[in-house]
């Protein structure tokens, strides 16, 4: 049987390797294979490089979010760059996949060849890309760390704020229902309020390090609410027995300031007026002291029965201060007229004891050494010779033994130095 004329006339074409395809051989597929290698390997480098950007942007989210700082600054700044060497990556990547199409029945061996080289080419890009991305990221871990710790710490440091508000009402109304005020704790809880506001509004809208800020300052103050209002009952009961306890100490004062004038007319009487007369104002003084704590007292009676606590404690603390000063005082005059008695009976006491002050001291001086220190010794020599100007004070009809006491009392004081001195010198060479 004959072939058609058409059939017959394409054999000899289809048995050289003409038709529809122009067939290469096994070279040209080899090509083709190799290059839709390199397309898959640039598609899985482009995949890990956008999904480690992603993965990166969010670490530099988490860093804005809580660190304005310069470095975090830095950081924002580095990553933009390598956004931008990122995008221009992966347009080279994008621009050989579109360049070729490797399903071509027709697709030439040199095409082929010229696709897989872009495309090695931009899956290298992309690794090193990727590589410059691993390394920065690796460079962001102190700034990462310290994001993520502050982060972990918000939730819980707004919680123990909202639970530490909780905890101070529940006090101060406790407080309240006992009977007593606690109009300024009441208050400070109240300002606490557009805290609480800013809290349940979110770090998203007031920064997260303001946020955490603010939750450990509410919960701190909102804890010291909650402890004075706890205490508050014994603090009332602190007060009252203040109240009593000095009330009772201004009347033995006033007794005592009673006491002052006839210890002042023995002394007149027995010594020089250099001995007293800086005692003068004493009785004057100490019943206008103890006027001015009686009417503090009253007012702090008025303020604690009103409940204005910190009046009450801050009047209280002025007429202790009052009586304090009007007790030394008043133990000043006795103390003067003992002092004196003592002196002018044996003055030879109050010079022994100054005397071996001085020795001591000298002997202090002279350890160790063959001559003393110049520094040491001047201060002990003076001393001496104040000592004796002091005793030829004793001489005559009208001694002033207080003028005595005073020099003696002042030549100790500065042999006690001159020993300090001494030690604290010894101390630091050892």
């Amino acid at each position: 049987m004959s072939l058609p004329l058409l059939a017959a006339l394409a054999l000899p074409a289809a048995f050289a390797g003409g038709g529809t395809r122009r067939w290469f051989g096994g070279r040209s597929e080899n090509q083709r294979a190799e290059a839709q290698a390199a397309k898959d390997a640039a598609a899985a480098a482009f995949y890990e490089l956008d999904t480690a950007q992603r993965d990166l942007r969010i670490s530099i989210e988490t860093i804005t979010a809580v660190d304005d700082s310069t470095a975090a600054q830095r950081a924002v700044g580095d990553f933009d760059a390598l956004g931008r060497r990122i995008d221009e990556a992966s347009h080279q990547y994008i621009n050989a996949v579109d360049a070729h199409d490797l399903d071509r029945d027709d697709l030439e061996a040199s095409v082929a060849a010229r696709a897989r080289a872009e495309l090695t080419a931009a899956k290298d890009e992309l690794g090193r890309v990727k590589q410059d991305l691993d390394r920065f990221a690796d460079g962001l871990g102190p700034l990462l760390g310290k994001a993520e710790t502050q982060l972990a710490r918000l939730a819980p440091a707004v919680e123990r704020a909202r639970q530490g508000l909780l905890a101070a009402s529940n006090a101060l109304d406790a407080v309240r229902e006992s009977g007593l005020k606690a109009d300024d704790l009441a208050a400070r809880l109240a300002a606490l309020g557009s805290d609480l506001t800013k809290l349940n509004q979110g770090a998203g809208q007031h920064g997260v390090p303001q946020t955490l800020e603010r939750a450990e300052r509410v919960a701190r103050e909102a804890e010291t609410i909650k402890v004075e209002s706890e205490r508050l009952p014994e603090r009332a009961a602190e007060i009252d027995h203040r109240l009593v306890s000095l009330r009772t100490r201004a009347q033995a004062l006033t007794t005592r300031s009673g006491q002052v004038n006839p210890v002042l007319s023995e002394l007149r009487r027995r010594f020089v007026a250099a001995c007293w007369q800086d005692l003068q104002q004493v009785p004057a003084e100490a019943t206008e002291n103890v006027r001015q704590a009686e009417l503090k007292l009253k007012e702090a009676q008025t303020a604690r029965d009103e409940q204005r606590w910190p009046d009450a404690t801050a009047l209280l603390s002025t007429v202790r201060a009052l009586l304090n000063t009007t007790d030394e005082s008043v133990s000043a005059a006795g103390d003067r007229l003992r002092r004196l008695n003592a002196v002018q009976k044996d003055p030879q006491q109050e010079i022994d004891r100054t005397r071996f002050a001085i020795r001591d001291a000298q002997r202090l001086a002279m350890a160790g050494r063959n001559t003393p220190d110049p520094r040491h010794a001047r201060p002990l020599d003076d001393s001496v010779a104040r000592l004796e100007r002091a005793i030829t004070t004793l001489e005559g009809r009208h001694p002033d033994y207080w003028h005595f006491l005073t020099e003696t009392e002042a030549v100790r004081q500065t042999v006690a130095r001159v020993v300090a001195q001494i030690r604290e010198e010894r101390g630091a060479g050892h």
